[in-house]
């Protein structure tokens, strides 16, 4: 158990807390990094389930299939002081003409779904045979997860753990303008605010250079540093606090360290990150999830290289030890909530023809097996599948050289005019680093799909069922 997580945390009101231990809410942690797809998951997750009286876009999600749901509604949110979650937005993007992705997220947001239903279960339905389930969303930005891991490092570590990554390409590369200033500097002279900004600027500077599409890095911290949204409250922003101007240390200062240092008021700053930023976001958010879903774009990685491989991997197997995991009950479900069910789901299961669907499944679960062997481990219930929140391509194929080949045709992200390709194949086994050559990945983006009745069904989509079934089945 992770030593942030408070050893008592009731829900927060006596309606939420006979809410939870008799199955009428579920808090769901949805998870991911950057561009991972999270808005656009939970837009259609939301769009789904408010269409679901329709059925015949949900056949795996047995509670609608076997016409028991009575209908979904958005409710009032139970966390007043956070930002909605603007589905209403997001839709009208997706249904544009032309469509386009919704924005991406830059902040917290919420969104409470209430679900009604009919009862399978025979003591309930003699009390009640219509019931209500309350589903709260919390988006956030995938920057902030990778800060999670900081909670458990000391300023020490933490620029250890950094300084290694610099010692190797591309990193070492993209931070020379930063470890060309920094080594320039005696970390025990006494603190100048003009060279902590600077030292602050270099760094976050080389953070948005290990962002590029090129290099295609996830590791990188503070996340608040390119995605500083709002702070402590809705109107208090990081973007100029003190608290963003610190960077790590290359070298630690010989002989007896002063107070007044620049090395001593990095390390103040990176404790006070921590505790103000950090750790309220954990505590606030993080330790009321008993439901998670781990959003992965694998396909982006495997065009980014092996180099970006490998950070995905780490960043997301150091972001999952964060979380609360063990069996549920009803004394966890008063007191100590913990996650019950994870599903692990590679995103954009459209970009690649259907015969592709388990290697990248399996490619997932080697991926995230440290992870998945630790829930498992707790006893917590996990699976792994390939989904996309919103289909963009159909499924075709064309003649080569005498033979007939599966393609998919869609709008690439970059024309106007749908192209009929065939996008590779996903590896089952991680390629030796070598073997990631240039030209051999070429997974491309795509446009959303031009729909005419969006607001009369739901959005076409590749096993959203199959996920609100794992999520959420057992709770109808």
């Amino acid at each position: 158990m992770n030593k942030w997580l408070p050893n008592f945390s009731p829900p927060k009101n006596f309606e939420e807390r006979v809410n939870r231990s008799l199955d009428r809410q579920v808090k769901l942690a949805v998870t991911g990094l950057s561009r991972s797809g999270k808005t656009v998951f939970i837009t259609s997750l939301v769009h789904q389930l408010l269409h679901g009286l329709e059925g015949v876009h949900l056949p795996f999600f047995q509670m609608v299939s076997s016409s028991r749901l009575r209908g979904a509604k958005i409710m009032p949110q139970p966390d007043i002081h956070i930002p909605s979650f603007r589905y209403d937005r997001a839709i009208e993007q997706l249904c544009g003409d032309p469509p386009t992705w919704p924005q991406r997220t830059n902040g917290i947001s919420e969104i409470r779904l209430a679900i009604r239903y009919l009862t399978n279960n025979p003591v309930i339905k003699r009390v009640s045979p219509i019931n209500t389930l309350y589903v709260d969303i919390v988006d956030y930005p995938g920057e902030w997860l990778l800060d999670l891991p900081l909670l458990e490092l000391t300023y020490e570590q933490w620029s250890e753990q950094i300084t290694r990554l610099c010692e190797t390409e591309p990193r070492l590369s993209l931070s020379q303008e930063w470890r060309t200033y920094f080594n320039s500097l005696d970390l025990n002279n006494e603190v100048n605010e003009k060279v902590l900004r600077k030292l602050s600027k270099l760094y976050t500077e080389f953070l948005y250079h290990c962002k590029e599409p090129q290099y295609g890095l996830n590791l990188l911290q503070p996340g608040r540093f390119i995605m500083p949204g709002d702070g402590l409250s809705n109107t208090d922003n990081l973007r100029t606090s003190p608290l963003l101007e610190f960077c790590p240390m290359l070298a630690i200062p010989k002989g007896t360290i002063k107070d007044n240092s620049l090395y001593a008021e990095m390390k103040r700053r990176y404790d006070s990150y921590k505790e103000h930023v950090v750790k309220k976001f954990y505590q606030e958010y993080f330790v009321s999830f008993d439901r998670q879903i781990v959003l992965v774009d694998v396909l982006n990685t495997f065009n980014s290289g092996y180099n970006s491989f490998i950070d995905m991997r780490d960043s997301l197997n150091m972001i999952l030890k964060s979380f609360n995991y063990g069996k549920t009950g009803l004394i966890n479900k008063l007191f100590g909530l913990k996650i019950d069910k994870i599903l692990f789901a590679a995103t954009k299961a459209d970009h690649i023809t259907p015969s592709q669907l388990p290697n990248l499944e399996h490619f997932l679960q080697q991926m995230l097996a440290a992870s998945n062997n630790n829930a498992t481990f707790e006893g917590v219930y996990t699976d792994t599948l390939a989904l996309s929140a919103v289909k963009c391509t159909q499924a075709a194929y064309t003649n080569f050289q005498g033979q007939r080949i599966s393609c998919i045709k869609g709008v690439p992200i970059n024309t106007d005019k749908p192209v009929a390709l065939f996008p590779g194949e996903v590896p089952l086994e991680v390629p030796m680093p070598e073997e990631w050559v240039d030209g051999r990945f070429n997974f491309i983006e795509f446009k959303p799909p031009r729909l005419a009745n969006v607001h009369g069904g739901g959005l076409p989509h590749i096993r959203l069922d199959r996920v609100l079934e794992f999520l959420l089945g057992d709770k109808f």
